[in-house]
């Protein structure tokens, strides 16, 4: 019999907690028999103390099992089932069109995907955007969708990982969130429990990043490749660039139209599209649907162009709930602000960087976020046309356009892009789409 306050004098004296006080603890966070500050003294040990990768294996494999775990078997899909996780980013809009795009290829891709709290955005608000899109279906309607469809992009539901949840929860509320061991057991516990063969890590370096440098990016996949792999998943890690915007906009409504037009060829970003290509790609090897990155890359080519991709989407939207016409007029079904205006640079020049963060922020500002996980979300307004780094800046060619509520916003934002976004007279050096490639070899 173990007690909890002595688990965590262990872990505050610095020693390395055993499988079985590991899993003690987070059935006592699951039942309840684990008060609020007894997890949040927990946390705050590791915070401080860390966790060894074996520690970090049995934690994430004990929240994976606090609930149900997903079993692909029984639908005997003959292709292998894969998934993506990215640390999350502005303009991150790359899981609307990768799922598609992997399923085309013969891929099955269960993404439970989450909202966006702080400067990111969250894919789930992105889906919300398209009216009559179930986010939260059955069980059983989301393995029907999965199996016929080859996708289903939903949220999380109440019965995955819910150890997570609450250990989360206090993290949040207690400045131990930024926690490498805690960020790796958090986000591999729920894409685990969705029962994967492979996982696709896309970790985000850069100004507008979760983690704030680039070593400590590197070291969070570095740490989710080496869990992942040891809970039994294989698992990868691209590092990708968010020093800037990844796509053209920034928001809900305007990234939805952002994807379909990629989709549909009508207008493919080229940073956007390298992402997404590599992060599909590596899909494609982790699960052996295709041998090397050349075959990869010729093969979801193919789908893009040939419309099976954008099928796909179609075909997924419309059996969570969503429009059958959607992919055919999406813009008759997104909605539209009110006020939709460019915003200029005070003066011509070269854009030599970003605050990627601020941008994000600019549009929770705008009401296209949320502070607070209960804070209502405006699915129309954000940033489109936003200029990329290196790019020259005059009355003609504007830094965004801002999509708002009010003239009254429109100005505020407008202030904070020209704040965010630094024009000058020299070239940047621009930052690759993509950095590396982590595998199990390198950590």
């Amino acid at each position: 019999m173990f007690l909890p306050q002595e688990i965590i004098r262990k872990k505050r004296d610095g020693y390395a907690l055993t499988d079985s006080e590991i899993q003690f603890f987070v059935q006592g966070i699951t039942h309840n028999t684990v008060t609020e500050g007894q997890i949040a003294a927990l946390a705050m040990a590791v915070f401080f103390k860390g966790m060894t990768m074996p520690e970090r294996i049995t934690l994430t494999c004990a929240m994976r099992d606090s609930g149900s775990v997903l079993d692909w078997h029984e639908l005997e899909l003959p292709g292998p089932v894969l998934d993506k996780h990215s640390t999350g980013g502005v303009g991150d809009v790359v899981s609307l069109m990768l799922g598609p795009m992997v399923a085309a290829c013969g891929g099955y891709v269960p993404m439970i995907s989450g909202r966006g709290l702080g400067h990111t955005g969250g894919t789930l608000d992105k889906f919300d955007a398209i009216p009559g899109y179930q986010t939260s279906p059955l069980k059983a309607i989301f393995k029907k969708v999965v199996k016929e469809v080859g996708v289903a992009i939903i949220g999380q539901t109440s019965d995955l990982a819910p150890a997570d949840k609450r250990f989360y929860a206090t993290r949040d509320v207690t400045a131990t969130v930024e926690s490498i061991p805690l960020i790796t057991a958090s986000i591999l516990s729920k894409k685990l429990a969705a029962g994967l063969e492979a996982l696709v890590m896309d970790v985000k370096a850069g100004s507008g990043a979760f983690m704030p440098t680039y070593e400590q990016s590197e070291e969070l996949a570095k740490s989710i490749v080496a869990v992942a792999n040891g809970a039994g998943c294989r698992t990868t890690a691209l590092l990708t660039d968010m020093n800037q915007v990844l796509a053209t906009s920034a928001g809900n409504a305007v990234e939805v139209r952002e994807a379909v037009r990629y989709l549909t060829g009508a207008y493919r970003h080229p940073r956007l599209h390298e992402v997404t290509m590599a992060l599909c790609a590596e899909m494609l090897l982790s699960g052996g649907l295709a041998t090397n990155e050349q075959e990869a890359r010729a093969k979801l080519q193919r789908v893009l162009d040939n419309g099976k991709a954008a099928e796909t989407f179609g075909r997924m939207v419309a059996a969570l709930g969503g429009p059958a016409d959607f992919v055919d007029h999406f813009d008759d079904h997104l909605e539209k602000a009110a006020v939709i205006r460019p915003v200029y640079a005070e003066s011509a020049g070269i854009v030599g960087g970003m605050d990627t963060r601020a941008l994000g922020m600019a549009v929770v500002a705008l009401g296209g976020g949320r502070l607070r996980a209960t804070d209502p979300i405006d699915y129309s307004v954000g940033l489109t046309d936003v200029i990329s780094l290196g790019e020259k800046v005059d009355k003609e060619r504007p830094l965004a356009w801002v999509h708002a509520r009010t003239e009254a916003q429109y100005e505020q934002t407008a202030a904070v892009i020209r704040n965010a976004i630094r024009v000058g007279d020299a070239v940047a050096t621009l930052p690759p789409a993509v950095y590396r490639r982590i595998t199990l070899a390198d950590v």
